[in-house]
């Protein structure tokens, strides 16, 4: 005999799959249309984003959790799973940005080699910014040669992160 799983056991799974639901709020609009959402799911999820009374929030919650218990939930969580990769590494890459354009605005020529060994190529235009903040005569000219050698340094990175294998 085959018994089906307790009324605490169902509970406990809707509230799951709701707040996997609840998940998909904290998305963007471009994140939610590349998941491939039926289109109530997508409509219940877009609605619970203009809404900012708390009351209607917890309902249009539960909405999202009803719907979802008619929704296969593994692609949604390995989306969500590949989001949230995606923006640590991009986290990551800002914050080592930060790192190396304070190195290389403090440092010598030898961080620039490092930094080209590291992001496996030379780059002029980084070369051009650094050697343009040693030079700047005042404080405006430095923060624009700053904010160069960041970008410069951060398209580096980012372009080294896509390239890379991913990590398991």
């Amino acid at each position: 005999m085959i018994s089906k799983p307790s009324k605490s056991a169902r509970k406990r799974e809707y509230l799951a799959l709701q707040a996997l639901g609840e998940e998909l709020i904290d998305l963007t609009t471009d994140q939610l249309h590349s998941i491939g959402l039926s289109d109530s799911l997508l409509d219940a999820v877009l609605a619970a984003k203009s809404i900012s009374a708390h009351g209607a929030m917890r309902r249009q919650k539960q909405l999202i959790g009803k719907i979802m218990r008619n929704t296969d939930p593994d692609p949604i969580r390995a989306a969500i799973d590949r989001f949230g990769r995606n923006d640590r590494m991009e986290k990551q890459v800002f914050r080592d940005a930060e790192v190396w354009r304070e190195r290389l605005t403090t440092g010598g020529a030898d961080d620039l080699s490092e930094f080209f060994d590291i992001s496996g190529h030379h780059n002029e235009e980084l070369v051009a910014a650094v050697t343009s903040w040693f030079s700047a005569a005042d404080d405006e000219a430095r923060k624009r040669a700053s904010r160069k050698i960041f970008r410069e340094i951060h398209k580096d990175l980012t372009s080294r992160m896509q390239n890379a294998p991913p990590s398991i």
